[in-house]
C-alpha cells in the first residue's frame, strides 16, 4: 500500500510510544522499514512494552522537557506522531493543572520543535469523546464542536486541536488531527486511570468484580488499536489529510452491559458485576461516530469487531500476566 511505503527509511517520532497505541504503532513502523523514535516518561506504561526491534530508539522523558525534546528532535524526525497525554477524564478532574501542562504546554511544545526543526508533518491525537460535548448528535460528525466540555482532559484534547490549527495557518506546518474513540487492544497495561476493557479484563481473570457506573445500557464505540494504527499511517502519509480532523471509530455501539458479560464469559471468570454510582462528569450515555469522512478521505476501513479484538486482549493479557500483574497502576 502506498501510505505504508511512504515511511520506508523515514524517521518517525513516536510521543507516548510505550502505551497502548504508541507501542502498535511502533511496531508497525518498525515492521514496514522507517526508523522510530518514541518519546515516553512512563507514567503510565512501562519499559517493556516497548518493541524491541533494531529500529526502534526508546528516550525516556516528557514532552515538557527541553533537554528530552531538544534529544530526540536532533534526529531531525520526518514525520511526529503526538500521542503523549495525561490520560484521561478523571485524571483530568483529579490533577487539572498536571493536565494542562502536559497536554497543553507539551503539545506546544511538541508543536514548536517539530515546526522548528523542519518535520514534515505533525499528527496530533485528538479524541472524538471529548471534543464533541454530551449534546451532539448521533452519530458524531467531525463539523459538530462544543465548548460545553466535561472536564479538564475534553479541554485539553481541543485546545491541542487549537493549536495545530495555528501552526497550520500561521507558520505553514502540516497538521492532521485524527480523533480517536474508545481505543482497545494488546499493549494497555491496566490501572487506576485507564480503559474499560483492559480494566475488566484484568479484574475477570482475578475473579474480581466488574463495577459498572451505571446502567450497563451506556453504549460506547470501541475501535481496535491496528485500525487505529492503520488510520494514523494513512494520516502521516496521505496529501489528502493535511489540515483536516476525521473520526478514527468503528462506527458500532456495544452496550457496557454486553461488553462485561462478553469479558467473563472469554476469561472463564467467576466474576460478578457490580453497579456502582455514574461519575459527576460522565455525562454521555451513548457514543457512536460517523466514520465516513476518513473512510471517503484517505481510506480507513475498520476491519475488527469487538469480539474478535476482544480475543487478541485476553491472549495478550495471558500472554503477559506476570508483567502485567507487576505493572498495574492502581
Amino acid at each position: 500500500m502506498k501510505h505504508l511505503e511512504a515511511y520506508e527509511s523515514k524517521t518517525v517520532l513516536v510521543t507516548g510510544g510505550a502505551g497502548c497505541i504508541g507501542s502498535n504503532l511502533t511496531a508497525k513502523l518498525a515492521e514496514i522499514g522507517a526508523r522510530v523514535i518514541v518519546l515516553d516518561d512512563l507514567s503510565s506504561a512501562e519499559r517493556w512494552n516497548v518493541p524491541d526491534h533494531p529500529n526502534v530508539t526508546f528516550v525516556l522523558g516528557s514532552v515538557v522537557d527541553d533537554a528530552a525534546l531538544k534529544q530526540v528532535f536532533a534526529e531531525q524526525p520526518s514525520v511526529v506522531v503526538h500521542l503523549a497525554a495525561l490520560f484521561a477524564n478523571q485524571n483530568s478532574v483529579e490533577h487539572p493543572e498536571q493536565d494542562l501542562t502536559v497536554n497543553g504546554l507539551g503539545t506546544l511544545k511538541v508543536l514548536q520543535y517539530t515546526h522548528l526543526t523542519g518535520a514534515e508533518r505533525l499528527v496530533y491525537a485528538s479524541s472524538g469523546c471529548s471534543v464533541y460535548g454530551s449534546k451532539a448528535p448521533l452519530p458524531l460528525t467531525e463539523d459538530f464542536l462544543s465548548i460545553e466540555l466535561d472536564t479538564p482532559y475534553q479541554i485539553t484534547k481541543l485546545l491541542g486541536e487549537l493549536y495545530c490549527n495555528f501552526f497550520k495557518n500561521y507558520h505553514g506546518l502540516e497538521t492532521v488531527r485524527p480523533r480517536f474513540f474508545n481505543v482497545y487492544g494488546p499493549g494497555e497495561i491496566p490501572g487506576r486511570y485507564r480503559n474499560v476493557i483492559p480494566l475488566f479484563v484484568y479484574w475477570a481473570m482475578r475473579n474480581e468484580p466488574l463495577p459498572i457506573t451505571g446502567t450497563g445500557e451506556e453504549t460506547r464505540d470501541f475501535a481496535f488499536v491496528q485500525d487505529v494504527v492503520d488510520g494514523i499511517l494513512r494520516a502521516g502519509a496521505l496529501p489528502e489529510a493535511v489540515g483536516e480532523a476525521f473520526n478514527l471509530a468503528s462506527g458500532v455501539e456495544t452496550k457496557i452491559l454486553d461488553l462485561a458479560q462478553r469479558i467473563i464469559e472469554m476469561t472463564g471468570s467467576n466474576s460478578e458485576i457490580r453497579h456502582v454510582g455514574r461519575r459527576r462528569w460522565d455525562t454521555h450515555t451513548r457514543r457512536c461516530a460517523s466514520i465516513e469522512k476518513a473512510r471517503t478521505l484517505i481510506g480507513y476501513d475498520p476491519q475488527t469487531q469487538v469480539p474478535e479484538g476482544l480475543e487478541h486482549v485476553v491472549g495478550w493479557f495471558r500472554d503477559n500476566w506476570a508483567r502485567i500483574e507487576a505493572s498495574a497502576k492502581f
